[in-house]
């Protein structure tokens, strides 16, 4: 299908959503308890502010904007507030996966973990990362929670849309939990499809969208057109994600594509590609695939398998699929004009993407 797309300023609105949470993160400076090493605090702030593509909170926002509602500071704090429980899910992430690199930079268990072994500390430097950086995520949860209730909307708009938020926080824990036993599990395309809709796709898009239209108030008719919209939509980017982690360039994605790889992450592309593979395929996928040995020649191989199976292009497919589905939807649902034309733009950002 073809639809007409109107330029918005999503650069705007990313600088405004930095500027709320520099502002949040500064006031929490004087608050830092007396005596705690403030190690902590600088690197949460370094880590939030450092980067990334601000989607949850650009997706908040128009979905704000598309239940009828005006621009306004408080909407901005309050979507910016997601970024927030971003950075503790990711931290968190990267601890379950034992990735050493985000953003084109040491993720925060690693961070840690050096401090430590540059320090000279008694005990175990990748323990010592790990638990500091739980902790990490952890205030991250925490202070998204606050700035999310003194964004300065109303009592009652805050209660609605927190409801929402609540829903999110259990589907990304749930989430990851599915990721861990699908881990263990079967390793079927099923299995990682609902993965990615529980851990990624419906916290990336459909509840931060939810989120916003609930803050302005919007019925559950709207409410449930945009999980039409956002749940296919939110698939297309974690199987982005998911081709980016293997296929991506790492000066631009910030991560190693040694890391879904070594670690064996059970995802749909995986998948797919056991599923065709012929007994010699199978044979090196199960000797490469998930070893921590894994080295760039290995990789190479694997990305061939891959190929040669025929998954990634079914991946593609599966994207494309999926992100007509979503326009379509958005299509035929009751929003704003100026918002519609922001969310095909979004849709665009989070599919045609290179990181």
């Amino acid at each position: 299908m073809t639809v007409t797309v109107v330029p918005t300023d999503a650069s705007e609105l990313r600088a405004r959503f930095d500027a709320e949470l520099a502002g949040f993160l500064s006031r929490q400076g004087p608050d830092w308890p007396d005596g705690a090493p403030r190690g902590v605090f600088t690197a949460l702030q370094r880590f939030v502010l450092a980067g990334g593509k601000r989607l949850r909170p650009l997706f908040c926002y128009w979905g704000w904007r598309g239940a009828g509602a005006a621009d306004g500071t408080p909407i901005v704090v309050a979507a910016a507030a997601l970024e927030l429980f971003h950075a503790f899910a990711l931290i968190h992430d990267d601890i379950l996966d034992g990735s050493d690199r985000r953003r084109g930079e040491p993720s925060v268990h690693r961070l840690f973990a050096d401090l430590h072994a540059r320090s000279s500390w008694r005990g175990d430097p990748e323990a010592y990362g790990r638990n500091t950086a739980l902790l990490c995520g952890d205030l991250c949860a925490a202070w998204s929670d606050q700035m999310f209730h003194e964004c300065g909307l109303s009592t009652e708009q805050v209660h609605r849309g927190y409801g929402v938020f609540a829903l999110m926080r259990t589907e990304v824990i749930a989430g990851e939990y599915l990721d861990l036993v699908s881990g263990v599990g079967d390793g079927s395309v099923a299995s990682a499809l609902t993965v990615i809709r529980m851990k990624a796709a419906r916290y990336t898009v459909t509840r931060p969208l939810q989120i916003g239209a609930a803050l302005a108030g919007a019925g559950p008719e709207l409410i449930a057109a945009l999980g039409e919209f956002g749940d296919p939509l939110g698939d297309a980017f974690q199987l982005r994600d998911d081709v980016l982690g293997v296929f991506g360039d790492p000066a631009v994605t910030g991560k190693s594509v040694l890391d879904d790889l070594r670690e064996g992450k059970p995802t749909v592309m995986m998948a797919l590609a056991r599923s065709a593979a012929d007994r010699p395929q199978t044979i090196r996928l199960r000797e490469l695939f998930g070893n921590p040995a894994l080295d760039a020649e290995g990789a190479a191989e694997l990305r061939d398998i891959i190929e040669a199976t025929g998954a990634r292009e079914r991946i593609e497919q599966m994207i494309r699929v999926r992100t007509e589905a979503a326009l379509s939807a958005l299509q035929n649902a009751m929003v704003a004009d100026e918002a519609r034309a922001a969310l095909v733009a979004l849709a665009g950002q989070a599919i045609d993407r290179r990181a």
